[in-house]
């Protein structure tokens, strides 16, 4: 009887247990992992598969699971890095544990693995343009005239404009994108905004900051760029209108200058047809309320 107990404790218990797994989503980085004699799959689909018979069967049992991004490279440096044997399965479960605690994750909710990983991707490279944004804004340091922040101030700017964008936009859910150019790289970032039954906007917290993060670089830098938003509501066609990122702040793009950035092919030049039920607009003022001046030393 106890231990019939004992064993019923131990499932109630391996249900309150949550679990990561690492995932190797492309044929690249399985393949890089098949240098260790200790990882036996072979085939990558395969491999994808038997994932998802796993996390189906964790689901069904009531256990939680989140996926991480699993490196090849980031793995062996963490090995060299902290002595293990990059070859233990125990490694790669210290490896995955880390992804856990430091790396982008996304829990598994009964979608099909096709449709998480793309989310698992577009995750890590959020997470990438954040750190990477927030680096070089860290990087700006003082001014030398005010001693101000740099990086601190456009961040306040950027934060700023974002909620006045959001408060003059039409009603309807909200799609915006900035981009700003510059060596090495071009950022982009991408924020979604669905409106709620009172008028509010439901944005992603983690989205937010990448783009504000993004936004307050182009800023700060004074580095060219842009950012659109279009607005959608049912049964009313959808509004696209931008600004410029120039000398560090936004300027608004006519209609017809918004017409020709979307019917233009970016590779080609070649005009492209316009979509049906979408208007091509200028954008409110902005206005200067509750914004802070740009940082002009």
């Amino acid at each position: 009887m106890a231990h019939t107990d004992r064993q019923t404790m131990r499932r109630v218990l391996r249900r309150e247990i949550a679990g990561t797994i690492g995932l190797l989503t492309d044929e690249h980085d399985f393949h890089a992992m098949r240098r260790y004699r200790s990882f036996t799959f072979d085939d990558h689909t395969a491999y994808l598969q038997q994932v998802e018979a796993l996390l189906k069967t964790r689901a069904a049992q009531g256990s939680h699971t989140t996926l991480a991004l699993f490196d090849p490279e980031d793995y062996a440096a963490y090995c060299a890095g902290t002595g293990l044997d990059p070859e233990a399965a125990a490694s790669r479960t210290r490896f995955t544990a880390e992804l856990a605690a430091t790396g982008p994750t996304i829990a598994y909710d009964g979608r099909p693995l096709a449709t998480l990983v793309p989310a698992l991707v577009d995750e890590a490279v959020r997470q990438a343009t954040w750190e990477y944004a927030t680096t070089l804004l860290s990087r700006l340091g003082p001014c030398p005239t005010c001693g101000e922040d740099i990086g601190r101030a456009a961040f306040t700017r950027a934060s700023d404009l974002l909620v006045r964008i959001l408060d003059t936009a039409p009603p309807g859910d909200r799609h915006l994108v900035v981009s700003v150019s510059g060596p090495p790289d071009t950022l982009v970032s991408v924020l979604h905004g669905d409106q709620d039954g009172h008028g509010g906007t439901r944005l992603d917290e983690a989205e937010a900051l990448e783009f504000t993060s993004v936004l307050a670089l182009g800023l700060a830098t004074r580095s060219p760029g842009g950012l659109v938003i279009r607005t959608s509501r049912p049964e009313t066609p959808d509004r696209v209108y931008g600004w410029r990122l120039r000398t560090g702040d936004l300027e608004a793009l006519t209609a017809a200058e918004v017409f020709d950035a979307y019917c233009t092919d970016v590779e080609s030049g070649d005009l492209i047809s316009p979509e049906s039920g979408v208007d091509y607009c200028e954008p409110p003022d902005l206005g200067d309320d509750g914004t802070a001046p740009a940082h002009r030393h």
